[in-house]
């Protein structure tokens, strides 16, 4: 008779199911990380964003003519909002604690929590994760400048932590405009003065808490190769395009005079709006503009000024020169440093 045997048994049956079902595990998780770890890098991208729009939009606003806790929140929320896609971003945090900075701190806003949601790390039971961001913007003054050789008195500047924009004024080189005391003390005189310039380039360049060389008997420059009439036309064209022509000018607070020389120590920078001005006779030509806007700033011959009103001015982009030394008067530069 025949004698059945009993089949070999087969003991790794089954395992290539198990093999995949944890491979497919492991995939899952690996694309679920992929895709949430995406997600956060680009929730945090944008966070930041609006953490830096958040901070220098409040320094620039803040610096005018100070602000409240409130409104300095008021002006991060929307800047804040605008720089990420579904402009879902919350500001958690304004900090005015730090003299001439600013800090903003912005999270993930979803619903009532702050908290960014996961697509597909939830399924493998990961604990939630808090997105945010933060960003400081500091105010600085310039330490240094260079540009229109001329240099203005503390006498005429009228801006103060609540004032923004002076008044339309006028201020002269002659005949002079009598003396005041200085903020160091000084008897110091009025209007301004003509710079030593820089090799003859309608320019010159001074540094804040230092002193700056000019000429006592100085007129407007009108030596070959100084140019000051092309600059003197070029805001011109800029004034009849429409826009402003903001000239940021050295102010002094305390003034010598030598044998053929003399010196402006030179406080800080102020931003001086040119509305008109008189540097030489006539009354047209480049020397000459716009020099009777209104009869109380009317300059007429032997008259020699410049009409226009000092204005406080933020920069994010960096002026000529240093910063660091020289007093606020209303011209900062804003830059991120954090």
């Amino acid at each position: 008779m025949r004698r059945l045997k009993p089949g070999q048994q087969d003991g790794e049956r089954g395992a290539a199911g198990v093999l995949v079902a944890v491979m497919m595990l492991v995939l899952i998780g690996a694309g679920a990380l992929a895709v949430d770890v995406g997600q956060i890098y680009s929730e945090r991208a944008q966070l930041q964003n609006g953490a830096d729009a958040g901070a220098l939009g409040v320094a620039q606003a803040c610096h005018k003519t100070g602000c409240t806790q409130a409104e300095a929140q008021a002006f991060a929320d929307p800047l804040a909002n605008s720089n990420t896609n579904d402009g879902d971003a919350n500001v958690s945090e304004v900090d005015l604690s730090v003299p001439d900075q600013v800090t903003v701190r912005t999270t993930t806003k979803n619903g009532s929590s702050s908290v960014l949601a996961k697509l597909f790390a939830s399924v493998l039971n990961a604990p939630a994760v808090s997105v945010g961001a933060h960003a400081t913007a500091s105010i600085e003054v310039p330490g240094s400048g260079g540009g229109f050789p001329l240099a203005l008195s503390e006498c005429q500047y009228d801006l103060t932590d609540a004032v923004a924009t002076g008044i339309l004024q006028q201020i002269r080189y002659k005949p002079g405009m009598g003396t005041c005391t200085s903020t160091s003390g000084h008897a110091i005189p009025g209007g301004f003065g003509w710079l030593n310039q820089n090799g003859g380039q309608c320019r010159a360049t001074t540094d804040a808490e230092d002193n700056a060389a000019y000429d006592p008997g100085a007129d407007y420059p009108n030596k070959p190769g100084e140019n000051c009439d092309s600059v003197l036309q070029g805001w011109i064209n800029t004034i009849q395009a429409g826009d402003e022509v903001l000239g940021v000018f050295p102010v002094y607070d305390n003034a010598g005079k030598g044998k053929g020389n003399g010196w402006f120590h030179i406080r800080g920078y102020a931003t001086f709006q040119m509305v008109g001005w008189k540097f030489g006779g006539g009354s047209s030509g480049p020397r000459t503009y716009n020099n009777s806007p209104t009869p109380a700033t009317a300059c007429v011959d032997p008259c020699r000024s410049i009409i226009g009103k000092f204005k406080k001015f933020e920069s994010i982009d960096a002026f000529e020169g240093n910063t660091g030394t020289g007093d606020d008067l209303g011209t900062v530069y804003i830059r991120l440093v954090n």
